[in-house]
């Protein structure tokens, strides 16, 4: 098949008129579905269930965004047998059929990216501006993975031998679970999905439960380009309840997970077991958390450091997997460094508003976040200096204040921890080459960032900085597909890498073929 080499989808710029009134007209395509009911999608059908569930603003919680059907283990049952019938006549469709679909879905996604950056902003709470960085890179997903599986299925050379054919190849692996998180509602679970679809498995696709309408969205898309039934299959509701059976199906061959570690871990040690009918060990992925670290030297350009580090930290919330929450500060610029950061935490501060309205800094995602932030507010004390922030914001809807605890206990949980929200640990070293030692110092490995002019210090980084993802001289957030390609180590994941060219090598499996010609 013959494609123009890839290309990232460049972004929208909401700053000119034209883009702006193009957003105003999404949100009133948007507005008058609020509300509406969605029922599971099996098999290509409408699946009622006896159990519904609300998705609501974080900005205004009170407003119903949707009502979702709650799947029962007996719908994952008829999902995952969905699945299985799907998988033989998808996986013998051509590859270049395979790789069409793609391209027509990633079409339609373009046509309605507006609308899905009106749904994020309701369900999400993530600005357009933020969440059209996501659905950029969720087309191309479509975009990348169109080319790269037809690089794959040309399998690999071998060494030649004068008496036989030998070829290698890949083979699709069945079945597959794909769990995605709410953070990134749109890029997620497509980079899953699409990636195991383009390889010829077929998927049973189980959302969190805050982004449910967004992926209901993203299912419709490939429906209407003309996905055959069975090859995705839609079942919403609680993680705790359909998640076990998900993972431990006999019939399910691999699971790909994206979220926190705690569910990660659990998913791992659940899915590596056996279960009576399974005929086969199940390939597992998790992307989990990151307490991601950005070292800022003391030859950085503090300035451009700043604005960066701000982006990152507080970027929809903090709530990123990427997002820097640790600050790693050689002494001769620390003071310098935290004026200006405490400067750019209230300007954050002061911005705060609706997303719909495309605010700079919005709300966290439910109540229980904002509960769980507040605990943090309340005991920051005890392990460093409150130097900004650290209320909940008098406003409807879950906002919390950017904040910046300084001179934090390196043991304390406020410096190890996951939080996931607009907080920032900011801690002083004597060098460079402790701070890399603080920076390492952590069960994650996903992201991590320096900033400084040296040469001999950023080569210093890239040996020693032990991250899936190091940025020098940039932000920690904002990876590309294809540019970028994503994952990390330690609790932070199982490696693969998201936008890469090995990804699609979880979804697939090599064969051996050999054929005697000389007897």
């Amino acid at each position: 098949m013959g494609l123009q080499p890839f290309q990232n989808e460049a972004f929208l710029d909401f700053t000119q008129d034209a883009e702006r009134q193009r957003m105003q007209h999404a949100k009133a395509v948007v507005a008058p579905q609020l509300g509406r009911r969605y029922p599971l999608i099996i098999g290509g059908e409408e699946v009622s269930t006896a159990r519904y569930f609300v998705s609501a603003n974080p900005a205004q919680p009170g407003q119903v965004i949707g009502e979702i059907a709650q799947a029962s283990t007996a719908d994952v049952d008829q999902a995952v047998a969905a699945a299985q019938a799907a998988f033989i006549p998808w996986s013998r469709i051509p590859v270049w059929d395979r790789s069409a679909l793609l391209l027509r879905a990633g079409h339609l996604l373009r046509q309605r990216r507006r609308e899905l950056l009106a749904w994020i902003a309701y369900e999400v709470g993530k600005s357009f501006t933020q969440g059209d960085g996501e659905v950029a890179e969720a087309i191309d997903h479509f975009e990348w993975n169109a080319r790269l599986i037809q690089q794959w299925m040309d399998g690999k050379p071998i060494t030649p031998l004068v008496s036989e054919f030998n070829q290698y190849r890949y083979l699709p692996l069945g079945v597959g679970v794909v769990i995605s998180p709410w953070n990134f509602p749109s890029t997620l679970p497509l980079g899953m999905i699409l990636s195991a679809i383009a390889a010829g498995n077929t998927v049973v696709f189980k959302p969190a439960e805050e982004a449910s309408v967004i992926a209901h969205q993203l299912v419709r898309v490939l429906m209407d380009a003309g996905l055959p039934p069975g090859v995705v299959n839609l079942v919403s509701g609680s993680g705790s309840e359909l998640g076990p059976r998900l993972v431990t199906h006999p019939d399910v061959r691999f699971v790909a997970f994206v979220g926190s570690r705690e569910v990660g871990t659990a998913i791992y040690q659940q899915a590596s077991g056996v279960t009576p009918g399974q005929r086969g060990l199940r390939r597992i992925m998790t992307e989990m958390g990151g307490k991601n670290a950005t070292i800022i030297a003391d030859d950085a350009d503090l300035n451009w450091a700043l604005d960066e580090v701000a982006v990152s930290a507080f970027g929809y919330q903090g709530q990123k997997c990427s997002a820097t929450s640790r600050v790693i500060i050689m002494e001769k610029v620390y003071e310098e460094f935290l004026q200006g950061i405490e400067q750019r935490a209230r300007h954050w501060s002061e911005a705060a508003g609706m997303p719909i309205e495309n605010a700079l800094f919005g709300p966290v995602i439910t109540a229980n976040a904002l509960h769980r932030i507040s605990a943090i507010f309340d005991r920051a004390p005890d392990w460093g200096h409150l130097r900004v922030g650290g209320h909940v914001m008098e406003r409807p809807g879950y906002f919390v204040e950017p904040t910046v605890v300084q001179d934090v206990n390196p043991r304390s949980p406020l410096f190890q921890e996951e939080i996931f929200g607009p907080v920032l640990s900011a801690v002083c070293a004597s060098s460079f080459d402790e701070a890399l030692q603080l920076a390492n110092d952590s069960d994650y490995a996903l992201t991590g960032a320096v900033f400084s002019r040296s040469p001999a210090r950023l080569a210093q980084a890239r040996d020693e900085f032990y991250v899936g993802n190091l940025y020098l001289n940039r932000s920690s957030t904002g990876a590309m597909a294809g540019v970028h390609p994503f994952g990390g180590y330690r609790f932070s994941g199982t490696g693969p890498k998201v936008g890469g060219p090995d990804y699609l090598g979880f979804f697939l499996q090599a064969q051996t073929i050999t054929e005697k010609v000389r007897f």
